[in-house]
């Protein structure tokens, strides 16, 4: 059996094996020196905006911070390769969809706007003002604006984000499917509920303060790199670090700091992790009610023996509502129960416990591995929970921390990026620009698919992102596209979404946030973004653009909104022309940009003031609120083990990906190399299966909606996983996960808890 694609593990996260790694993408990228030369700049006070994470930068700023991904997407960006309209006539669009994801976006950046032409199918340029006026004119005669979608990526900038949603609203339709729909809208959901805001309460400098870290469904060593050094000072001063994911991640065990001289000529690294349980996949809510019951159960005890008491009954009394009922809730829930749901053992679940008590600064993080579930809003709420037993939100080196994906996602919602707008904000974009606001509630991601494919959506635009690959069941994501009137797609590079065109279609590719926009008076232009700990900091490009033919994100959503809506209500033109315009604009419409173009000018930007952060509570009760919910009656691993042969799926990156981008086809930090069609699974699961490493398998879906999805020719890997439970990459595994199952309340798809089983292939 060929198992040669399954090799060593990196002794450590980080290290040399990361500068190694950067290396290589950049000299892959044409540009090793110039591409080096811009990383110097990036997430510095006079550079740009690093185009991968949103981890936060620290507001009392820092030197250059070595990240292997952001390098990485910096070469992905500030590549030599061109994608002129050569290459669109080379092969038609039928033949570069039989590329990967990978061999596809390896032809490097766009070059010209392209339209698609039916009978050739391919893609041909187009003049900018051509383009706009068809996409203006389609846009405009369809019967009724809900009937086009407007998706944007977490990558748009603030100011680009905001002229959008104008645009849109403007147009008449709050239809805004969203990247965040797809990652962290069950942590901004239960957020709200449970302090009144949906964003976390911490800065980075608080990592600095932590006793004690918990992390939980999360994999900074590839999601956010740049975590990891804060994790590690943090071990090194003696913080506790506590891990809750089911999969053996590298980065949480150890990390060699490629900044740290000594470290890395002495080949050493840190120990992250000083407790890494794994629990079942959608486990994560039991195993924290398991330590809220452990913590009660801490208090009682000390009351008993008249020791000092393990709550912080100050807090719990001034500032929280519903901790009786929560306390009943948690008491009604027995041992059993949680320990076969989260599938760790009580013993476990308590050392957690006892190290949260004995802190007393706490920072609980998490990420997607929490909120693509179906109860993921009730496990937030129950982390919330948690943290609320000692005080652990609002004070110095405590809070509440989901961690964002893309760069810019959290800012996107800030400024108005949001298919359910509050009606404050409606009411003061109506009053500012003096136009009517479409109030009716619009389309998030899936509602949009389903719109789409059902024939009520007939225009979609992207501004950035790969939606057909981003999104869950892969092949009615693309039957709904090629069946729409119009197709738009503002990118950098070609990437699947864009072959899979409507009947009229366009490619129109953008500046990217390394690059520099000038201005008509030739001054460069400066754009902001807001991190995961919401600081907004400005961003300019400093390299040549790769085509003379590129126009800004925000030159090109003026260009079509003045093709469509014209500029009765604001003149488009002037604020494609200067960025500081439209920060006015957002200054006097959203809270917290004051002196926006002042501040931002400034070293690190500025933070927007977060109320739970200050113990100011914006829930219907005024104060931090407690949830009671009840455990879900069962979980997707505790489903899966009735019937045989099923097994509870998560999809997940590989350490050579950024969401649906691939650099690489390795994933070093767990052994797999050249290979992406690979599932994750225990060893004692193969063997029981009499199967082996290396053994081929097609994937089956078990969704019970009578439709077939089964991703094909897929190789075992052993791992470190619980039993029951596997893992693989997406988008390859997308076509499994299925429209109809979404998260209550957060309507996410269900990217972690997915029924599957095996069907053996032959072997060649």
């Amino acid at each position: 059996m060929d198992t040669k694609f399954i090799g060593k593990k990196s002794a450590a996260a980080g290290g040399w094996g990361a500068l190694k790694s950067c290396g290589k993408r950049l000299l892959q990228s044409g540009m090793p020196i110039s591409g080096a030369r811009t990383m110097l700049k990036a997430n510095q006070p006079d550079g740009f905006d690093c185009p991968g994470c949103a981890w936060g930068d620290p507001e009392h700023g820092s030197s250059f911070e070595f990240c292997e991904n952001g390098v990485k997407a910096v070469a992905w960006e500030a590549t030599e390769k061109r994608a002129t309209p050569a290459f669109f006539a080379e092969k038609t669009v039928s033949q570069l969809r039989q590329l990967t994801d990978y061999e596809l976006e390896l032809n490097g950046r766009l070059t010209h706007p392209m339209r698609y032409d039916a009978a050739s199918d391919r893609y041909l340029p187009v003049a900018w003002e051509d383009a706009f006026a068809e996409i203006g004119s389609i846009l405009t005669g369809l019967d009724n604006p809900n009937r086009a979608e407007f998706y944007t990526s977490g990558r748009a900038s603030n100011e680009a984000a905001f002229l959008y949603q104008l645009f849109v609203r403007v147009y008449g339709t709050n239809n805004f499917p969203d990247c965040s729909n797809m990652c962290h809208e069950a942590s901004g959901i239960a957020m709200r509920q449970a302090v009144g805001v949906g964003k976390g309460t911490v800065l980075l400098e608080d990592f600095e303060e932590a006793d004690a870290i918990f992390v939980i469904g999360q994999n900074p060593g590839t999601n956010h790199p740049r975590m990891l050094g804060d994790l590690r000072r943090a071990a090194i001063r003696g913080a506790r670090v506590v891990v809750f994911n089911p999969i053996r991640e590298r980065g949480l065990e150890r990390f060699s700091d490629p900044q740290d001289k000594v470290e890395m000529l002495r080949g050493g690294s840190t120990d992250i992790a000083n407790l890494y349980l794994q629990p079942q996949l959608g486990g994560d809510m039991a195993a924290v009610r398991g330590m809220a019951k452990a913590v009660l159960g801490a208090e009682d005890a000390a009351v008993a023996a008249g020791l000092p008491s393990v709550l912080d009954h100050a807090f719990l009394a001034e500032h929280c509502a519903g901790f009786a009922e929560y306390r009943a809730a948690v008491e009604a829930t027995n041992w059993a129960d949680i320990e076969d749901q989260s599938g760790l053992s009580r013993q476990e679940i308590e050392r957690a416990a006892d190290v949260y008590i004995n802190a007393e600064r706490v920072i609980c993080t998490w990420a997607m591995g929490v909120t693509q579930h179906l109860h993921s809003v009730a496990t937030i709420r129950e982390i919330a929970n948690f943290m609320f037993l000692r005080g652990n939100i609002g004070r110095p080196g405590a809070g509440l921390c989901p961690v964002r994906g893309h760069s810019n996602v959290q800012g996107d919602r800030t400024v108005g990026i949001n298919e359910k707008p509050s009606d404050d904000f409606l009411d003061v974009l109506e009053k500012h620009f003096r136009f009517t606001v479409p109030r009716e509630h619009g389309h998030n991601v899936l509602a949009a698919i389903g719109a789409m494919l059902d024939g009520s959506a007939e225009a979609f635009i992207g501004l950035g992102g790969n939606f057909a690959r981003a999104t869950p069941d892969s092949a009615l994501v693309e039957k709904a596209l090629r069946r729409l009137k119009l197709t738009v797609h503002i990118a950098t590079k070609p990437n699947h979404s864009h072959l899979m065109p409507g009947e009229t279609a366009f490619i129109l590719p953008c500046l990217g946030r390394t690059e520099v926009d000038l201005n008509a008076a030739g001054n460069s232009q400066l754009i902001s973004v807001e991190d995961s700990m919401s600081m907004v900091h400005g961003s300019a490009g400093i390299n040549r653009p790769a085509s003379s033919h590129l126009l800004s994100e925000v030159a090109i959503i003026a260009g079509i909104a003045q093709a469509t809506v014209g500029s009765a209500v604001v003149d488009w033109a002037e604020l494609a022309n200067d960025h500081d315009r439209i920060r006015d604009h957002i200054e006097a419409t959203i809270p917290g940009f004051e002196n926006y173009n002042t501040r931002l000018r400034k070293p690190r930007g500025f933070h927007l003031r977060n109320t739970a952060a200050h113990r100011e509570w914006d829930t219907p009760a005024g104060k931090a609120s407690f949830s009671s919910e009840a455990l879900p009656d069962e979980t997707v691993h505790q489903r899966a083990r009735k019937g045989g042969g099923r097994f509870a799926l998560q999809t997940f990156r590989s350490h050579d990906q950024y969401n649906t981008t691939v650099y690489g086809l390795d994933d070093r930090y767990r052994g797999v190399y050249g290979e992406r069609q690979v599932i994750f699974i225990h060893p004692a699961d193969l063997e029981a299966m009499n199967a082996k490493a290396g053994d081929r398998v097609d994937l089956v879906g078990e969704h019970d909606d009578g439709i077939e999805r089964i991703a094909e020719n897929f190789r075992f890997v052993p791992y470190d996983i619980p039993r029951g439970s596997i893992a693989g990459y997406y988008p390859e595994l997308n076509v499994l996960v299925p429209l109809g199952s979404a998260g209550r309340e957060s309507d996410t798809p269900t990217s972690k808890s997915i029924m599957v089983s095996f069907r053996r292939r032959k072997t060649a």
